[in-house]
């Protein structure tokens, strides 16, 4: 059984791309820890959860509780549940501090995502977290990053070689396809709030999505091809990339999910159950090879 030590933000993370992973890895049998800046338990981006709010009509009181296009954006059935037997967790109810972590006492590492600006940039930009992700890499333990998790570690630079701990491997993350037709749609749907889906905006002078997560993450990368997405020949590709279709525990076509040596990325929750059961199977790879 491995210790997993999952990162979050106080607020706003993504509800899929945790509690998922915090239900396969428990089913897995390994032993799931979280972390957060005060050490009380994170709370999710709301609107992930429910959806209220993502409509037109989501700045009115009464109305916001009839979601419609909420219901497409908002977290799938088996996320939720996943999130609310999550929150009654004993380990997930009493969090470590950030800055008391002591990452040689962990197995592996989770870096779930969340793009709201208002909670994840703290988390995004933590210097006591970049120095986290920088011990795993330097260990050779097992980590996993999904969406705006990548940007955190992309953002991690080595002592060692003055670089980003991801210079040197192969990764995916969120895309700038799927970022910007979620900004795309919010511009319209949440129009009092149009930027909802970008956590960092392009300045004056800067190229629409220079400041993305895979622009961002591919300047960090060793070569621009290291960065990966789905090619134009999978047989799966539109299931893929439509952005309206997720996996499951039983199909994994709709993912997408990039494996090199001790790490794993994802894009988007639609990726979450295929991308939480590789990290699973590289935790007991680990456990497996320490008993050898």
């Amino acid at each position: 059984m491995a210790r997993v030590l999952v990162l979050l933000p106080a607020r706003d993370f993504d509800p899929s791309e945790a509690a998922v992973c915090w239900r396969v890895l428990v089913d897995a049998g390994h032993s799931v820890h979280f972390a957060t800046p005060d050490g009380r338990p994170a709370v999710a981006d709301e609107m992930m959860l429910t959806g209220q709010g993502l409509d037109p009509w989501g700045a009115i009181p009464l109305l916001r509780k009839l979601p419609l296009i909420g219901l497409l954006m908002r977290a799938n059935r088996d996320a939720r549940k996943a999130y609310a037997e999550m929150l009654a967790n004993p380990d997930y109810l009493a969090p470590r501090r950030w800055a008391t972590i002591d990452a040689a006492v962990y197995d592996g590492l989770l870096l779930p995502g969340g793009h709201r600006a208002r909670g994840m940039r703290d988390y995004l930009e933590s210097d006591i977290l970049h120095n986290i992700v920088v011990s795993f890499f330097d260990a050779g333990k097992p980590v996993a990053a999904i969406c705006h998790g990548v940007l955190l570690a992309a953002r991690s630079i080595s002592k060692k070689t003055g670089r980003s701990v991801l210079s040197g491997y192969r990764t995916t993350a969120l895309t700038w396809a799927f970022e910007n037709s979620a900004w795309s749609v919010a511009r319209f749907t949440r129009f009092w709030d149009p930027n909802y889906y970008r956590t960092y905006l392009e300045q004056a002078g800067q190229p629409k999505g220079y400041m993305s997560v895979q622009q961002e993450v591919t300047r960090a990368l060793a070569r621009p091809e290291d960065f990966r997405d789905v090619p134009k020949d999978d047989p799966q590709y539109r299931r893929k990339t439509s952005g309206l279709v997720r996996d499951t525990m039983e199909d994994e076509t709709p993912a997408f999910v990039v494996r090199d040596r001790n790490y794993v990325s994802a894009r988007w929750p639609g990726d979450v159950h295929t991308f939480a059961k590789i990290f699973a199977t590289m935790l007991k790879e680990q456990h497996q090879g320490h008993a050898s």
